[in-house]
Protein backbone atom coordinates (compact mmCIF):
# COMPACT_ATOMS: atom_id res chain seq x y z
CA UNK A 1 0.00 0.00 0.00
CA UNK A 2 2.91 2.59 0.40
CA UNK A 3 4.22 1.84 -2.91
CA UNK A 4 0.70 2.90 -4.24
CA UNK A 5 0.71 6.16 -2.03
CA UNK A 6 4.07 7.23 -3.06
CA UNK A 7 3.14 6.54 -6.54
CA UNK A 8 -0.66 8.56 -6.62
CA UNK A 9 1.84 11.78 -4.52
CA UNK A 10 4.31 11.51 -7.18
CA UNK A 11 1.71 11.65 -9.62
CA UNK A 12 -0.17 14.46 -8.39
CA UNK A 13 3.65 16.40 -7.57
CA UNK A 14 3.94 16.30 -11.39
CA UNK A 15 0.69 17.97 -12.20
CA UNK A 16 2.12 21.18 -10.66
CA UNK A 17 5.38 21.01 -13.29
CA UNK A 18 6.12 24.22 -15.61
CA UNK A 19 6.57 21.78 -18.22
CA UNK A 20 3.23 21.01 -20.18
CA UNK A 21 4.99 17.89 -21.19
CA UNK A 22 5.34 16.26 -17.84
CA UNK A 23 1.75 17.72 -16.65
CA UNK A 24 -0.01 15.84 -19.37
CA UNK A 25 1.85 12.43 -18.87
CA UNK A 26 1.47 12.46 -15.06
CA UNK A 27 -2.59 13.24 -15.90
CA UNK A 28 -2.91 10.68 -18.36
CA UNK A 29 -1.15 8.02 -15.78
CA UNK A 30 -3.41 9.09 -12.90
CA UNK A 31 -6.45 8.60 -14.67
CA UNK A 32 -5.47 4.79 -15.83
CA UNK A 33 -4.27 4.68 -12.42
CA UNK A 34 -7.90 5.69 -10.94
CA UNK A 35 -9.36 3.45 -13.36
CA UNK A 36 -7.67 0.11 -13.48
CA UNK A 37 -6.52 0.59 -9.56
CA UNK A 38 -9.67 1.33 -7.07
CA UNK A 39 -7.45 1.24 -4.27
CA UNK A 40 -5.27 4.13 -5.77
CA UNK A 41 -8.17 6.30 -5.45
CA UNK A 42 -8.01 7.09 -2.15
CA UNK A 43 -4.51 7.86 -2.48
CA UNK A 44 -4.54 10.08 -5.08
CA UNK A 45 -7.44 12.18 -3.67
CA UNK A 46 -5.70 12.55 -0.59
CA UNK A 47 -2.41 13.46 -1.70
CA UNK A 48 -4.31 17.06 -3.42
CA UNK A 49 -5.64 15.58 -6.72
CA UNK A 50 -8.95 16.82 -6.94
CA UNK A 51 -8.25 20.69 -6.39
CA UNK A 52 -5.77 20.44 -8.95
CA UNK A 53 -7.79 18.12 -11.09
CA UNK A 54 -10.71 21.02 -10.91
CA UNK A 55 -8.62 23.47 -12.45
CA UNK A 56 -7.70 21.64 -15.29
CA UNK A 57 -11.72 21.10 -16.50
CA UNK A 58 -11.88 25.10 -18.27
CA UNK A 59 -8.25 24.23 -20.03
CA UNK A 60 -7.84 24.90 -23.40
CA UNK A 61 -6.46 21.42 -24.28
CA UNK A 62 -8.81 19.04 -25.08
CA UNK A 63 -6.68 16.30 -23.77
CA UNK A 64 -6.26 18.05 -19.97
CA UNK A 65 -10.11 18.32 -19.71
CA UNK A 66 -11.04 14.76 -21.19
CA UNK A 67 -8.38 13.16 -18.50
CA UNK A 68 -9.09 15.42 -15.55
CA UNK A 69 -13.12 15.39 -15.67
CA UNK A 70 -12.41 11.01 -16.47
CA UNK A 71 -9.99 10.59 -13.61
CA UNK A 72 -12.56 12.60 -11.25
CA UNK A 73 -15.53 10.59 -12.01
CA UNK A 74 -12.80 7.69 -11.34
CA UNK A 75 -12.14 9.02 -7.69
CA UNK A 76 -16.28 9.34 -7.36
CA UNK A 77 -16.66 5.77 -7.98
CA UNK A 78 -15.10 4.50 -4.71
CA UNK A 79 -13.93 8.15 -2.93
CA UNK A 80 -16.94 10.58 -2.97
CA UNK A 81 -16.37 12.57 0.34
CA UNK A 82 -13.06 14.30 -0.79
CA UNK A 83 -14.91 15.51 -4.11
CA UNK A 84 -18.33 17.19 -2.27
CA UNK A 85 -16.02 18.87 0.09
CA UNK A 86 -13.77 20.62 -2.66
CA UNK A 87 -14.49 24.01 -2.40
CA UNK A 88 -15.82 24.68 -6.43
CA UNK A 89 -16.60 21.22 -7.18
CA UNK A 90 -20.23 21.76 -9.04
CA UNK A 91 -19.31 25.59 -10.05
CA UNK A 92 -16.67 23.62 -12.19
CA UNK A 93 -18.81 20.49 -13.06
CA UNK A 94 -21.15 23.08 -14.51
CA UNK A 95 -19.29 24.82 -16.01
CA UNK A 96 -17.63 22.04 -17.86
CA UNK A 97 -21.04 21.16 -18.76
CA UNK A 98 -21.31 24.64 -21.10
CA UNK A 99 -17.86 24.24 -21.80
CA UNK A 100 -17.17 20.99 -22.67
CA UNK A 101 -14.13 20.41 -25.17
CA UNK A 102 -15.56 17.09 -27.15
CA UNK A 103 -18.69 15.10 -26.14
CA UNK A 104 -16.87 12.78 -23.97
CA UNK A 105 -16.04 15.62 -21.51
CA UNK A 106 -19.56 16.73 -20.83
CA UNK A 107 -20.51 12.56 -21.12
CA UNK A 108 -18.14 12.34 -17.69
CA UNK A 109 -18.79 15.09 -16.03
CA UNK A 110 -23.11 13.83 -16.37
CA UNK A 111 -21.78 10.79 -15.07
CA UNK A 112 -19.50 12.04 -12.17
CA UNK A 113 -22.42 14.16 -11.29
CA UNK A 114 -24.83 10.98 -11.15
CA UNK A 115 -22.12 9.21 -9.40
CA UNK A 116 -22.31 11.32 -6.40
CA UNK A 117 -26.06 11.23 -6.34
CA UNK A 118 -26.12 7.94 -5.31
CA UNK A 119 -25.45 9.27 -1.67
CA UNK A 120 -28.72 10.39 -0.56
CA UNK A 121 -27.28 13.81 0.99
CA UNK A 122 -25.67 14.97 -1.35
CA UNK A 123 -28.86 15.23 -3.65
CA UNK A 124 -30.63 18.51 -2.31
CA UNK A 125 -26.99 19.91 -2.67
CA UNK A 126 -26.87 19.41 -5.97
CA UNK A 127 -30.04 19.74 -6.89
CA UNK A 128 -30.11 23.41 -5.33
CA UNK A 129 -27.67 24.41 -8.15
CA UNK A 130 -29.80 25.43 -11.44
CA UNK A 131 -26.96 26.26 -13.74
CA UNK A 132 -26.67 22.42 -13.14
CA UNK A 133 -29.61 20.89 -13.88
CA UNK A 134 -29.96 23.71 -16.86
CA UNK A 135 -27.06 22.65 -18.47
CA UNK A 136 -28.14 18.57 -18.01
CA UNK A 137 -31.34 19.82 -20.04
CA UNK A 138 -29.86 22.07 -22.47
CA UNK A 139 -27.76 18.34 -23.17
CA UNK A 140 -31.21 16.27 -23.56
CA UNK A 141 -32.17 19.50 -26.16
CA UNK A 142 -28.73 19.64 -28.06
CA UNK A 143 -29.14 17.94 -31.21
CA UNK A 144 -25.78 17.37 -31.71
CA UNK A 145 -25.35 15.12 -27.98
CA UNK A 146 -24.63 11.57 -28.84
CA UNK A 147 -26.72 8.56 -27.13
CA UNK A 148 -23.97 8.26 -24.76
CA UNK A 149 -24.34 11.50 -23.24
CA UNK A 150 -27.97 11.88 -23.31
CA UNK A 151 -28.05 8.85 -21.37
CA UNK A 152 -25.74 10.26 -18.87
CA UNK A 153 -27.77 13.19 -18.73
CA UNK A 154 -31.04 11.42 -17.69
CA UNK A 155 -29.62 9.76 -15.18
CA UNK A 156 -27.92 12.82 -13.63
CA UNK A 157 -31.40 14.48 -13.82
CA UNK A 158 -32.95 11.16 -12.34
CA UNK A 159 -30.90 11.09 -9.22
CA UNK A 160 -31.53 15.12 -8.58
CA UNK A 161 -35.36 14.22 -8.90
CA UNK A 162 -35.41 11.48 -6.48
CA UNK A 163 -35.42 14.41 -3.98
CA UNK A 164 -39.24 15.74 -3.66
CA UNK A 165 -37.93 19.23 -3.58
CA UNK A 166 -35.71 19.47 -6.51
CA UNK A 167 -38.65 18.63 -8.66
CA UNK A 168 -40.15 21.73 -8.79
CA UNK A 169 -36.91 23.10 -10.15
CA UNK A 170 -36.58 20.61 -12.54
CA UNK A 171 -40.01 21.68 -13.66
CA UNK A 172 -39.40 25.19 -13.95
CA UNK A 173 -36.26 25.08 -15.74
CA UNK A 174 -37.91 23.93 -18.89
CA UNK A 175 -37.13 19.96 -18.49
CA UNK A 176 -41.02 18.51 -19.64
CA UNK A 177 -41.08 19.47 -22.70
CA UNK A 178 -37.42 18.12 -23.53
CA UNK A 179 -38.44 14.69 -21.45
CA UNK A 180 -41.44 14.53 -23.64
CA UNK A 181 -39.83 14.74 -26.82
CA UNK A 182 -36.95 12.24 -25.83
CA UNK A 183 -39.74 9.56 -25.03
CA UNK A 184 -42.01 10.14 -28.20
CA UNK A 185 -39.26 10.78 -30.71
CA UNK A 186 -36.02 9.32 -29.86
CA UNK A 187 -36.88 5.79 -30.66
CA UNK A 188 -33.57 4.40 -28.65
CA UNK A 189 -35.15 1.50 -25.95
CA UNK A 190 -32.92 3.19 -23.45
CA UNK A 191 -33.68 6.50 -24.10
CA UNK A 192 -36.88 5.76 -23.45
CA UNK A 193 -36.46 3.94 -20.32
CA UNK A 194 -34.64 7.02 -18.95
CA UNK A 195 -36.42 9.62 -20.04
CA UNK A 196 -40.14 8.07 -18.67
CA UNK A 197 -37.88 7.04 -15.69
CA UNK A 198 -37.16 10.88 -15.08
CA UNK A 199 -40.89 12.07 -16.11
CA UNK A 200 -42.29 9.76 -13.51
CA UNK A 201 -40.40 11.17 -10.67
CA UNK A 202 -41.05 15.14 -11.41
CA UNK A 203 -44.41 14.05 -11.83
CA UNK A 204 -44.56 13.85 -8.17
CA UNK A 205 -44.59 17.58 -7.80
CA UNK A 206 -47.95 19.83 -7.79
CA UNK A 207 -45.94 21.81 -10.55
CA UNK A 208 -45.48 19.30 -12.95
CA UNK A 209 -49.38 19.48 -13.88
CA UNK A 210 -49.64 22.67 -15.62
CA UNK A 211 -46.21 21.77 -17.22
CA UNK A 212 -47.58 18.20 -18.28
CA UNK A 213 -50.85 20.00 -19.93
CA UNK A 214 -48.59 21.82 -22.12
CA UNK A 215 -47.50 18.92 -23.94
CA UNK A 216 -50.31 16.46 -23.51
CA UNK A 217 -48.32 14.36 -21.47
CA UNK A 218 -50.98 12.34 -19.89
CA UNK A 219 -52.55 11.43 -23.26
CA UNK A 220 -48.68 10.50 -24.17
CA UNK A 221 -48.33 8.39 -21.11
CA UNK A 222 -51.53 6.65 -22.08
CA UNK A 223 -50.53 5.96 -25.49
CA UNK A 224 -46.90 4.42 -24.02
CA UNK A 225 -49.03 2.27 -22.40
CA UNK A 226 -51.32 0.97 -25.00
CA UNK A 227 -49.65 -2.67 -25.77
CA UNK A 228 -49.68 -1.76 -29.46
CA UNK A 229 -47.25 1.01 -29.65
CA UNK A 230 -44.79 -1.67 -28.75
CA UNK A 231 -43.31 0.47 -25.92
CA UNK A 232 -41.01 -2.18 -23.24
CA UNK A 233 -41.88 -3.24 -20.17
CA UNK A 234 -39.85 -0.65 -18.37
CA UNK A 235 -41.57 1.87 -20.50
CA UNK A 236 -44.79 1.32 -19.09
CA UNK A 237 -43.99 0.76 -15.88
CA UNK A 238 -42.55 3.91 -15.65
CA UNK A 239 -45.98 5.24 -17.46
CA UNK A 240 -47.95 4.10 -14.67
CA UNK A 241 -45.44 5.47 -12.00
CA UNK A 242 -45.95 8.86 -13.46
CA UNK A 243 -49.59 8.66 -13.44
CA UNK A 244 -50.16 7.79 -10.33
CA UNK A 245 -47.32 9.99 -8.95
CA UNK A 246 -49.40 12.88 -10.85
CA UNK A 247 -52.63 12.44 -9.40
CA UNK A 248 -51.02 11.96 -6.17
CA UNK A 249 -49.29 15.08 -5.92
CA UNK A 250 -52.00 17.28 -7.95
CA UNK A 251 -55.10 15.68 -6.30
CA UNK A 252 -58.44 16.45 -8.82
CA UNK A 253 -56.81 18.89 -10.81
CA UNK A 254 -54.42 15.87 -11.91
CA UNK A 255 -57.31 14.02 -11.59
CA UNK A 256 -59.30 16.00 -14.15
CA UNK A 257 -56.88 14.84 -17.17
CA UNK A 258 -55.92 11.44 -16.48
CA UNK A 259 -59.91 10.60 -16.59
CA UNK A 260 -60.01 11.02 -19.84
CA UNK A 261 -57.26 8.22 -20.22
CA UNK A 262 -58.76 5.18 -22.58
CA UNK A 263 -59.79 1.83 -22.25
CA UNK A 264 -56.52 0.96 -24.04
CA UNK A 265 -54.81 2.75 -21.09
CA UNK A 266 -56.38 0.81 -18.45
CA UNK A 267 -55.43 -2.47 -20.24
CA UNK A 268 -52.12 -1.47 -20.09
CA UNK A 269 -52.13 -0.41 -16.71
CA UNK A 270 -54.06 -3.96 -15.92
CA UNK A 271 -51.51 -5.99 -17.59
CA UNK A 272 -48.61 -4.05 -15.83
CA UNK A 273 -50.93 -5.32 -12.19
CA UNK A 274 -50.74 -8.47 -13.65
CA UNK A 275 -46.71 -9.11 -14.88
CA UNK A 276 -44.85 -5.87 -13.63
CA UNK A 277 -41.80 -6.30 -11.20
CA UNK A 278 -43.10 -6.14 -7.40
CA UNK A 279 -43.12 -2.65 -7.48
CA UNK A 280 -45.10 -1.62 -10.78
CA UNK A 281 -47.77 -4.52 -9.84
CA UNK A 282 -48.20 -2.81 -6.56
CA UNK A 283 -48.19 0.87 -8.12
CA UNK A 284 -50.76 0.17 -11.29
CA UNK A 285 -53.13 -1.84 -8.54
CA UNK A 286 -53.37 1.45 -6.95
CA UNK A 287 -53.81 3.72 -9.95
CA UNK A 288 -56.44 1.02 -11.05
CA UNK A 289 -58.50 1.50 -7.72
CA UNK A 290 -58.32 5.37 -8.51
CA UNK A 291 -59.23 5.29 -12.09
CA UNK A 292 -62.17 2.23 -11.90
CA UNK A 293 -63.46 4.24 -8.78
CA UNK A 294 -63.51 7.57 -10.78
CA UNK A 295 -64.68 6.71 -14.28
CA UNK A 296 -66.49 3.18 -13.84
CA UNK A 297 -63.98 1.41 -16.01
CA UNK A 298 -63.96 -2.29 -15.76
CA UNK A 299 -60.51 -3.76 -15.62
Amino acid sequence: MEVKRRTARSLVQRLNSDSEQIRTQALCELRLLSKHDPDSRVYISEAGAIHLLLHLLDSTSPAAQENAIATLLNLSISDREPLMATPGLLDALAYLLRHPSSPASAQNASATLYSLLIVEDYRPIIGAKPQIVSALVDLLRSHSSPTRSIKDSLKALFGIALYPLNRPRIVDLGAVPTLFSLALKDRSIGIMEDATAVIAQIAGCYESIDAFRKVSGVPVLADLLDPATGSTARVRENSVAALLNLIQSGGEKAMEDVREIGTAAIGGIADVAESGSSRAKSKASALLSILTANNGFSA
